[in-house]
């Protein structure tokens, strides 16, 4: 009797431990969104002047992309192809929420876009929430900021949203449920410094029950700039150094911001999250190239362009991958994607199919095999607007090494090889006729497919 009680037991024990088997924990997953930050405005990407010590080391600890874009060259379709894995083109959302410049010399009026994410689209916060996980969201949304389209009814149970965009970072507010403000700064509490504070705040909340997805969104380093004034006598003690070539006010906004992130991950090593946490780290778009409001910030260094253009410097953007034990350290990935695909590798991570994400594929498979190389997939960029930037309406695709820019206004296409010229600085359209007019075609054929909303004749 004795024997087959013990023979119970263990056989009991066993089936607990092949569920275990079956059934691994889920990660935890954080997701960093910079705003504006440029290419070549972080350490580890080769900037000499700006100090962020604790993306360095996530790069160094993880795995630092050189090819990897946002799918708008701007703030709202990027973070939008963030949120649902689809393209900026197809759900209409093309613009920033406010943008409605036109340009009096110009034969074209904007496209027509959607002015906010619409209820029906399937967030990535839904998705992870239907499968158990604690949701929070931090920071600039800039998806709809009516009640019905904010993040505590997008998917979000945890919500710390800034109001007027993000773009003061001393007198500003802060809301959760239902519009309630939960903070009202009276120009004493660095906002960038505030957003950490709510990111500890909310790791600090979990427990090893259920994992967590916290989409953490900083405003930094989008204009205006508002430096940190204690950090800023360092950068002007080597801005001669430089030859004026950097920006010091806009350095300590970068530098905050990676102060951010090393409270999150030392967050994360206290609490022992480290070794079941995927840490994101990307921008929303290229960096701000124009003296809008003071110095130049960015330097895009070879890139051309800036933000709200469909050239290299307003789309292609800095991104690590980090976590412990399962990405191996100081890799270096050259494969290209977009951020179209998160929502896609995560669901895979999960061990989940995407059918529905027609415009995002899995990154993880590339992911430790920064050898593999696989440049047999179109990525496209549509953007029928004029940005403050001095952005024009066009698109653009890429196939393998080959980029073709399409201007709407002057119907000109320009063609460049970006292994031999990474700044766009020649176009040899007229060298490469059979080239181009295959990239040509694969564009105009996206755009009908996915009926892309197109600039207006006057």
């Amino acid at each position: 009797m004795i024997r087959k009680s013990w023979a119970f037991v263990f056989l009991c024990l066993w089936s607990l431990n092949a569920q275990a088997l079956d059934n691994p924990k889920k990660p935890n997953i954080i997701f960093i969104l910079a705003d504006d930050l440029g290419y070549m405005d972080l350490g580890c990407y080769g900037n000499p002047y700006n100090e962020t010590p604790h993306l360095n080391k996530l790069a160094s600890g993880g795995v630092r992309f050189t090819q990897a874009y946002a799918a708008s060259t701007v703030c709202s379709p990027s973070r939008a192809a963030i949120m649902t894995g689809l393209h900026p083109a197809r759900l209409k959302l093309t613009n920033f929420l406010i943008g409605n410049r036109t340009e009096a010399d110009s034969p074209l009026l904007p496209a027509q876009w959607k002015t906010y994410l619409g209820s029906k689209e399937i967030t990535l916060a839904q998705r992870l929430k239907s499968m158990g996980y604690q949701t929070g969201m931090i920071g600039k949304w800039h998806l709809g900021s009516g009640d019905s389209l904010a993040p505590w009814n997008r998917g979000f149970d945890y919500a710390r949203m800034i109001g007027k965009n993000g773009l003061d970072y001393f007198n500003y507010g802060i809301f959760e449920n239902s519009l309630q403000k939960v903070f009202e700064d009276d120009g004493k509490t660095y906002m960038t410094d505030k957003l950490s504070d709510y990111a500890v705040e909310f790791i600090g909340q979990q427990n090893e029950a259920k994992p967590f997805f916290m989409y953490m969104c900083y405003s930094a380093p989008h204009v205006f700039i508002v430096p940190k004034a204690t950090k800023l006598n360092k950068y002007f003690m080597k801005y001669e150094k430089f030859k004026g070539k950097y920006n010091p006010y806009y350095a300590t906004m970068v530098e905050s911001m990676d102060d951010g992130v090393g409270r999150i991950m030392e967050s994360l090593k206290k609490q022992g999250l480290l070794n079941n946490t995927l840490v994101i780290f990307a921008s929303d778009n290229g960096g701000v190239g124009l003296p809008e409001l003071g110095p130049i910030p960015t330097q895009n260094d070879s890139l051309r362009k800036w933000k709200g253009h469909v050239y290299e410097g307003g789309i292609r953007i800095p991104t690590i991958m980090f976590w412990e034990g399962k990405i191996i350290p100081k890799q270096v990935n050259d494969n290209y994607f977009m951020n179209t695909d998160y929502t896609a590798t995560i669901l895979d991570l999960l061990g989940q199919k995407s059918p529905d994400l027609t415009d995002g594929v899995s990154v993880w498979p590339m992911i430790n095999k920064p050898n593999v190389k696989d440049q047999s997939r179109p990525l496209f960029w549509h953007y029928p607007h004029f940005s403050n930037q001095l952005g024009r309406p066009a698109g653009a695709v890429r196939l393998g090494d080959w980029k073709l820019v399409d201007n709407f206004e002057s119907s000109q296409i320009e063609l460049y090889n970006l292994q031999d010229d990474v700044g766009e600085r020649h176009d040899v359209a007229k060298d490469f006729p059979v080239k181009r007019d295959q990239l040509h075609r694969l564009l105009m054929d996206w755009r009908q497919k996915v009926q892309a909303n197109m600039p207006i004749k006057k």
